[in-house]
């Protein structure tokens, strides 16, 4: 069996929130600016530079890239092979209660969403969770955005509706979204399984990396279909026109009922924030 110890999954967690509001990857900044030397609308182009000048600005002084640093959001892959004498869940958020508190970032989470009280820690957190084999614990963090999690969308559509109506689905989402998701977004979707599945698997193909393909044909053929045809909606930067609507696209699917077609559409806003570590466990000895 192996252990980690609980002090260091609540620092980390602590350090990857406090990091990730800061700045954004280096792929990302490379794709927002091979956005802008491509980006014909004079507006557009000139948004795009005002978003990579505020990373810069955010990343030298240690502060948000954006006022809202949005609700803590946590794939957890936890190897079968680790040992936990203590409450992993509560050790996360422990972790991202001290982010948000130490690291003076915006607290927004309620505690009921109809009296809106203010947790005042920013939890809790929404943790999802899944085994692997080994001893690793692989901790994927994102701080996310309330503006574009309010334009994401889950349609329940029929069979027929097929692959046009995935489509007309996304793009009818993108366009309803408008400025008020912060374009360039990056586009998940999540297309089967059912009601809860296809909005879990849409939220985790917005933390899949910025540059790669989806490893199935059919995913990564409509990955490219839609990216074209976002980009052909004159949405732009921050929806004030352009052909940058969206940097990617991402597309994961899941087997489904005969009788079912759900598709799920999270958009994720140009301050795309997100941060991964890996934890390797240490060995423990059988005391029996």
């Amino acid at each position: 069996m192996y252990q980690i110890k609980q002090s260091l999954i609540e620092k980390t967690v602590k350090d990857m929130f406090i990091d990730s509001t800061h700045h954004l990857s280096p792929s990302f900044i490379k794709k927002l600016k091979d956005a802008r030397k491509h980006e014909t609308n004079a507006l557009g182009k000139s948004i795009l530079s005002k978003i990579i000048e505020n990373q810069d600005i955010a990343k030298d002084k240690h502060i948000p890239l954006c006022q809202d640093t949005g609700v803590a959001v946590l794939l957890i892959e936890v190897g079968r092979d680790l040992f936990f004498d203590y409450d992993l869940e509560e050790a996360i958020q422990r972790g991202v209660r001290q982010a948000y508190s130490d690291g003076y970032l915006r607290k927004s989470i309620v505690k009921h969403p109809i009296n809106r009280i203010n947790t005042f820690d920013n939890t809790p957190a929404i943790i999802h969770y899944k085994f692997i084999p080994g001893h690793k614990l692989i901790i994927h963090a994102a701080p996310k955005g309330g503006g574009s999690e309010n334009m994401s969308r889950l349609k329940m559509l029929t069979p027929s509706d097929g692959e046009e109506g995935v489509i007309d689905f996304v793009l009818e989402t993108v366009k309803l979204a408008g400025g008020k998701a912060c374009p360039p977004l990056i586009v998940g979707v999540g297309i089967g399984g059912n009601f809860e599945k296809a909005a879990l698997i849409a939220k985790e193909a917005i933390f899949r990396d910025i540059d790669d393909q989806a490893p199935d044909t059919v995913n990564r053929q409509l990955e490219e279909k839609l990216l074209k045809k976002i980009n052909e909606l004159n949405v732009g930067p921050m929806g004030l026109g352009g052909q940058t609507t969206a940097l990617a696209v991402k597309v994961n699917a899941y087997p489904c009922h005969i009788a079912s077609l759900p598709v799920a559409v999270n958009l994720q806003c140009h301050s795309a924030r997100k941060s991964e570590v890996t934890l390797h466990g240490n060995k423990i000895e059988n005391t029996h």
